[in-house]
């Protein structure tokens, strides 16, 4: 599903325009990138967290030239499902 079906799945459950629903989708994927870039996370519960990992640097190589190289410390979002979640999935 890409957005273009989400924001028509959201419009036809709620009820609502297209307009609007990619208007709630739009704000609701700019919340929580903003929350985590501030570093907090997002938790929906039964649905799951969304959250940030920081990587430290640490070392690798360059597969072409098996030099090593030093790979920069970065922060990672994730997204780890929740119980309700996984087992509306495994039913």
């Amino acid at each position: 599903m890409n957005k273009t079906e989400l924001v028509a799945a959201i419009a036809d459950k709620a009820g609502v325009k297209k307009e609007d629903a990619k208007k709630m989708v739009d704000a609701f994927v700019e919340t929580v990138t903003d929350t985590l870039a501030d570093g907090k996370k997002v938790v929906l519960v039964g649905f799951g967290t969304f959250e940030v990992n920081a990587r430290p640097a640490r070392k690798g190589r360059n597969p072409l030239t098996k030099k090593e190289i030093t790979i920069k410390a970065s922060k990672q979002p994730k997204f780890k499902a929740g119980s309700a979640l996984k087992d509306a999935v495994n039913k």
